[in-house]
């Protein structure tokens, strides 16, 4: 096990290219999962590739337990990796392919089969030792690409994308099985990927990416609660935040967001926020859950009486689809809720969970009327390079 830091990483393919990765900083401790998320060409796989060696840095240092290791080949670093291809010897039987690197290393026979024996009993693959990857099921080849990876025992495991390849019954299997491994296994682990779920279920730790640049670092809670801008707000959580677009106005002291619905007005106050704020363009953020029905007895929280659009069973509960200020906005109600388009709905919303962001440069704003420096679990980093 090991620690894992990036200090002021940059990749770039060329003069006169943009980078690819921006001054990256992260710091991850013995034992701790960092998920690496973010859509299609934000850089994740590229910065994996760069803590593995397959990728060389254009400047910064990556250091595993305050070693600098950014100049040494992927064989000296001690680092095992699983491929979103998996990567596996189609000629070879499971049991060659999880002893392969061990062989390389000209590891005692004796001891390569008590390594292949029990890397096989913790995936419970055991029954299929002596066939090929071709007679393998997807869910089947993943977990050998992670016992070849695992037989070496390194300091850090790094896995690009490992389940996305799988079917989303079989997705969501794997996932428990990975994070039951961890635990078992307790072994520092990059993991890289497209899906928030993943992120949120698998890591101890989540950075954010877009365009090369970390938009935010720090526990999957944080980030889901206080989400650094408008990019981390709607990429974290599904379904995703409702951003609904307003003018602040001040009455009595107190800033207020004025909602409409075509049929009643809400007046949601947001308590003393920065000054001058009033009458500026902002964005209000706000999950689906954080929108519910009113009960019978009063709550003290503002409501409003929205007409049902969309109805969205899913089981566990129901999406509830309204108009807010010429805005589809989505509610998450308990599934036994199942009101017809056209009814009209009262939901209540609680003030202090709303977020706003700036409309023009998508920078959060604060958190219920205290500024953003102080703003509670105001422990997220903002990184150089944003």
């Amino acid at each position: 096990m090991a620690t894992l830091e990036l200090r002021n990483v940059n990749k770039t393919y060329g003069a006169g290219l943009p980078d690819t990765l921006k001054n990256i900083e992260l710091k991850i401790n013995d034992g701790e999962f960092l998920i690496l998320v973010g859509p299609s060409g934000c850089g994740k796989s590229t910065l994996m590739n760069c803590i593995a060696g397959l990728e060389n840095i254009s400047g910064g240092a990556i250091l595993v337990d305050d070693a600098d290791i950014s100049g040494m080949s992927p064989k000296d670093r001690d680092i095992a990796m699983v491929f979103q291809s998996y990567a596996l010897y189609p000629t070879m039987s499971v049991r060659d392919n999880i002893a392969f690197g061990l062989k390389i290393r000209k590891m005692p026979t004796a001891e390569i089969d008590e390594e292949v024996a029990r890397v096989a009993k913790l995936l419970q693959i055991e029954h299929l030792l002596s066939r090929k990857p071709g007679q393998l099921s997807g869910g089947q080849q993943q977990r050998v690409a992670m016992g070849r990876a695992l037989a070496r025992r390194p300091k850090i495991y790094l896995f690009d994308e490992p389940l996305s390849n799988l079917d989303a019954k079989l997705r969501v299997e794997m996932r428990t099985e990975m994070k039951l491994m961890h635990q078992r296994l307790k072994t520092t682990t990059v993991y890289v990927t497209h899906d928030q779920i993943e992120a949120m279920t698998l890591g101890d730790k989540v950075a954010v990416m877009k365009d090369g640049i970390i938009q935010q670092f720090g526990t999957p809670k944080d980030i889901y609660n206080n989400p650094a801008n408008l990019f981390v707000a709607s990429f974290i959580g599904s379904p995703p935040m409702n951003f609904i677009p307003l003018r602040l106005q001040r009455k009595e002291g107190r800033l207020l967001a004025l909602l409409d619905s075509g049929q009643a007005r809400c007046e949601l106050p947001l308590g003393m926020q920065d000054a001058g704020l009033e009458d500026r363009e902002v964005i209000l953020g706000l999950r689906p859950e954080q929108i519910v029905l009113a009960g019978n007895e009063p709550s003290g929280l503002p409501t409003i009486r929205a007409e049902v659009q969309v109805t969205e069973p899913t089981g566990p509960d129901t999406l509830v689809f309204v108009n807010l200020n010429d805005t589809k906005v989505c509610c998450r109600l308990a599934p036994d809720v199942a009101p017809n388009v056209g009814e009209t709905l009262t939901l209540q919303f609680d003030p202090s969970k709303v977020l706003l962001f700036d409309a023009r440069t998508g920078e959060r704003l604060g958190v219920a009327g205290v500024p953003k420096a102080e703003a509670h679990n105001a422990n997220v980093t903002q990184f150089k390079g944003r």
